[in-house]
């Protein structure tokens, strides 16, 4: 695997009380690449996302072990937890709106930051919108509820909300479970021109939208990896793994 690691993962475990749910995984995520995770239910993958941007700390009894990098740094020895998901947005898989406006949604978190000139912050929002490829159906209601939006929108001004922060690291897990194959397409082509600006974790239980928009693949199975290879070599004729190729062309799973 080419370039170099934004994310580097070193036997990294995760364990809820008795039970094991990552095991010894060791990988790296190389910076300006969208890396999707791949796997049967149970495999490990959302538990993956939360290890990464340490929202994992929030589920009762969970423990990890190992260590995980960020730009060469120990993210679980970094004292400013908060500092380390600004720096990594996430997405999940159902749209979660903060009780507000559009407006206010993307503008909280920069708010929470500090920014109060309202031109910055119509700034930020605008850009954010843009990005998500939402602006140009709600710039003329950013006063309205988030809440009013269609399941597609919600969705998209969740990424909006994500960006707000300018993050480094992009997490999204299961983006499109209940959004419509044309919203779906709309935010692959936004993650698309995204990852110029950052580095992409996309978790997803569409092999063929690993397919289409990734450059690395891991294959999780059992909250083990199976592999970790280019996106090309996981879906070839002979990805040199039995039991990826049995995944990839849905013999299981």
């Amino acid at each position: 695997m080419t370039g170099t690691p934004k994310i580097s993962l070193r036997e990294l475990a995760v364990t809820y009380g008795a039970k094991t749910a990552l095991e010894g995984v060791t990988l790296d995520v190389p910076a300006g690449s969208i890396f999707a995770v791949i796997g049967p239910a149970g495999a490990g993958k959302s538990t993956l996302l939360k290890a990464i941007n340490r929202t994992i700390e929030f589920t009762p009894g969970a423990r990890v072990h190992g260590a995980m990098l960020v730009d060469g740094e120990d993210a679980y020895r970094m004292r400013n937890v908060y500092e380390l998901r600004r720096r990594i947005g996430m997405v999940f898989p159902l749209p979660v709106g903060l009780p507000l406006s559009i407006y206010e949604n993307v503008a909280y978190a920069p708010r929470r930051a500090g920014v109060r000139l309202k031109a910055e912050l119509d700034g930020i929002v605008e850009s954010c919108l843009r990005q998500a490829a939402l602006w140009d159906e709600v710039k003329d209601r950013l006063d309205a509820l988030g809440s009013l939006l269609s399941g597609g929108q919600q969705q998209r001004l969740t990424i909006a909300r994500a960006l707000s922060m300018n993050p480094e690291i992009l997490c999204l897990d299961e983006f499109s479970i209940a959004i419509d194959p044309v919203t779906t397409m709309k935010i692959e082509d936004v993650l698309i021109t995204l990852k110029t600006q950052m580095t992409i974790v996309l978790v997803t239980n569409l092999v063929q939208q690993a397919r289409r928009l990734s450059d690395y693949t891991c294959f999780l199975n059992r909250g083990r990896v199976v592999q970790v290879d280019t996106t090309s070599r996981i879906f070839s004729a002979d990805p040199g793994n039995p039991l990826t190729y049995d995944y990839v062309n849905g013999r299981f799973g």
